[in-house]
C-alpha cells in the first residue's frame, strides 16, 4: 500500500506542473505500477481522508482549489471544438507527399485548450523523405498565416519510418507517446507504438487504441509528386533541403530568436528526426517534477510519523 500511496501522488504531482486535476480513472491509468482495482480506489480514499489530496467533484488534485477543476471543465469543453477540427486539418496533411501517419500531441492530446491553444501535430514520412515532406507542408502553412489559421498547423515533431523509436526514455516522453492521438495512417502508428513499447514500463495500465485512426489511401497526386521523387534527384533535394533548414534554424537560436511564446528557437535536426529542442527542457521539467514528487513523499512521512520507502524515479 505504500507503493501505491507513492505512485498515487508522483501521478497527480506531474499533472499539478500543468495545474491539470485528473479522475480517478486518469489516476490510475497513469500508475507507473499495476494495481487492483479495489485496493486503489481505497488508498485514493485515504489520501483525501488524510488531506494529502483532494477531491473536487469528479476530480482529484494536490490543491484545495476549485479553480483548477473549473479550468479542466473549460478547457476539455474547448478541447472538443479544436478536436473536430484537428481531424478536417489531419485529413488534409496526410494527403501531402511521403506523409505516412498524423496525430495529435501537445496539450489537446490530452484532451485541454484554452484561447490560446496551438493544435499540435505529430507527422510520420516515408524513410529518407522526412525533409521533402516536411517543406512542402511548411511551404503551405505559410499561406495559412493569410487567413490566420497558422495555429490550426503547428507541424512540431516529424520522424520517418527508419527511426520511429523516441531517444529520450523518460516519464515525460512516455506520457507524450501513450498520450499521441492517431488520426491518419493506423498501420504507420502501429509500428510506432511497436517502436516505442519501452513506454509500457513506464505506464503500464494506459490503453493505446488505433481503432479510429484511419488507414492510408493513396491519392493521384501524392503518388505523382513521389514518383517524380523517388530517384537520385530526389535524394540530392533530401540532403539539401535538410542541410538549409537545419543551418537557418541554427542561424536563429545563436541570434536568440524567441518564438511567440517567449521561448529561444531551436530545432534537434537529422537524417530521420526534425524536432524542436526547447534549451533541455526535458531535464529542467524532470528535476523540479522529482522534486515535488520527494516533497510530497517527505510530506507523507511527517504527517503519518513513519518512514516510507524512498520513491524510486525512472
Amino acid at each position: 500500500m505504500i507503493r501505491l500511496k507513492e505512485n498515487i501522488l508522483a501521478t497527480l504531482a506531474y499533472f499539478d506542473m500543468f495545474e491539470y486535476p485528473l479522475t480517478s480513472n486518469e489516476v490510475f491509468s497513469f500508475l507507473e505500477n499495476r494495481y487492483d482495482s479495489t485496493e486503489f480506489t481505497e488508498e485514493l480514499d485515504q489520501l483525501c481522508t488524510s488531506r494529502l489530496i483532494f477531491r473536487i467533484g469528479d476530480y482529484y488534485s494536490l490543491r484545495a482549489n476549485t479553480e483548477v477543476a473549473s479550468t479542466r471543465k473549460e478547457g476539455n469543453r474547448k478541447a472538443i471544438e479544436m478536436l473536430k477540427i484537428a481531424k478536417r486539418v489531419g485529413k488534409l496533411l496526410i494527403l501531402f507527399p511521403y506523409v505516412r501517419g498524423v496525430g495529435i500531441s501537445g496539450s489537446l492530446s490530452k484532451n485541454f485548450a484554452d484561447a490560446n491553444s496551438d493544435i499540435d501535430l505529430f507527422i510520420i514520412t516515408k524513410k529518407d523523405r522526412i525533409w521533402i515532406a516536411r517543406t512542402l507542408m511548411h511551404c503551405f502553412k505559410k499561406l495559412t498565416f493569410l487567413v490566420n489559421r497558422q495555429h490550426y498547423y503547428c507541424m512540431n515533431y516529424y520522424v520517418d519510418e527508419h527511426q520511429l523509436e523516441i531517444v529520450e526514455k523518460n516519464i515525460y516522453t512516455a506520457i507524450e507517446v501513450a498520450t499521441l492521438i492517431p488520426l491518419q495512417g493506423r498501420d504507420a502508428f502501429e509500428e510506432f507504438y511497436a517502436a516505442n513499447s519501452w513506454a509500457k514500463a513506464y505506464l503500464p495500465n494506459k490503453f493505446i487504441g488505433l481503432s479510429a485512426t484511419k488507414k492510408l489511401r493513396g491519392h493521384v497526386f501524392k503518388k505523382l509528386m513521389e514518383w517524380l521523387l523517388n530517384n537520385a534527384f530526389g535524394n540530392w533535394l533530401e540532403a539539401s533541403l535538410m542541410r538549409i533548414t537545419a543551418k537557418r534554424w541554427n542561424r536563429k537560436t545563436i541570434q536568440k530568436k524567441r518564438n511567440v511564446k517567449g521561448n529561444i528557437m531551436s530545432m534537434a535536426a537529422s537524417k530521420h528526426v526534425a524536432k524542436p529542442d526547447p534549451m533541455n527542457f526535458q531535464v529542467r521539467f524532470i528535476k523540479a517534477y522529482q522534486e515535488k514528487v520527494f516533497s510530497l513523499i517527505e510530506q507523507s512521512r511527517h504527517d503519518k510519523g513513519t518512514t516510507l520507502p524512498s520513491l524510486q524515479m525512472k
